[in-house]
Order: structure tokens, then C-alpha cells, then sequence
């Protein structure tokens, strides 16, 4: 039978913690290109439309004008211009009660 020593013991702790270290070093890198590229899109996104308009299921038909900054707003909703919100409104498309677009475009019922 063969005898343990105790600087063998030691020599296997040292490997197991250098390919530990690798490891955590391994997810360390990871995380921080993940963070770099977190900060570049959102660098890279362009900016909120000042106006929303909210198609209907078809796909076709405005219902809504929104906001650009509106939590109401659907998925269907496609950015505006000033101008193309306001044209939008005076042909009778709603707008939000919510948000209330047609006060801030001075469109007023």
C-alpha cells in the first residue's frame, strides 16, 4: 500500500483551484462583454417618437394616437410626426384618454 504525502495532497488542492480560478475568470469575461454589449444597444437605439399611432387588428385602420412616451400604446403602434398625429386626429382617429395627445397637439373636440 502506497503512502498519501501530504505535498501531493496539496500539489491536487493547487490544480483544482487554478482550473476553479480559470473558470470564474472565464465567467467574469463573459459578463463583462455581455455589459458592453447591453451599453452599445442602448446606445445605438434610436430615440422614442414624440407620437404613436395604434393600428387596429387588421394591421390597416388607425384607432389611436398616442404619446410617444404612452404605457397605453400597443404593439401596432408605428411612430408619428407632429404633423401626421395631428392630420390623424382631425380625421377621427381616437385619441388615448390616457396619454391625451390631441391636448398637448392642441386638437381639441
Amino acid at each position: 500500500m502506497t503512502e498519501i504525502r501530504r505535498i501531493d495532497v496539496l500539489r491536487f488542492l493547487e490544480r483544482v483551484q487554478e482550473r476553479d480560478l480559470a473558470r470564474t475568470r472565464t465567467w467574469i469575461a463573459d459578463e463583462e462583454r455581455r455589459e458592453i454589449e447591453r451599453i452599445r444597444g442602448e446606445q445605438a437605439r434610436p430615440p422614442n417618437p414624440d407620437w404613436l399611432i395604434e393600428l387596429g387588428l387588421s394591421g390597416r385602420a388607425p384607432v389611436y394616437v398616442h404619446r410617444g412616451d404612452c404605457h397605453m400604446a400597443g404593439k401596432r403602434s408605428r411612430g408619428a410626426d407632429r404633423d401626421q398625429a395631428r392630420r390623424a386626429l382631425a380625421e377621427g382617429v381616437v385619441a388615448c384618454p390616457h396619454c391625451q395627445p390631441d391636448t398637448e397637439l392642441g386638437v381639441l373636440e
